[in-house]
């Protein structure tokens, strides 16, 4: 399952941080961020079922940084 947020994440190092952070708090998940992306992605793919959003979105909070779910859509 993959889920995918928007950040306010802007410097790599922090980024790098926050990965790190993030594997070590949800074995199984593997997170990366888009930083060119005007939303500053973070995907996260949990190889153990859905992905906690909310423990997930709590860390960065905890951490300094907002992340907020992305919503689906679809182009027709």
């Amino acid at each position: 399952m993959v889920e995918v947020f928007k950040t306010n994440v802007k410097e790599r190092m922090h980024a790098n941080m926050l990965i790190e952070q993030i594997h070590k708090v949800f074995m199984g998940y593997k997170a990366n961020f888009d930083l060119d992306d005007c939303d500053r992605i973070l995907r996260v793919k949990s190889m153990m079922g859905p992905v906690e959003s909310y423990r997930l979105i709590r860390l960065l909070e905890e951490l300094g940084f907002k992340a907020e779910i992305l919503p689906d859509t679809v182009v027709r």
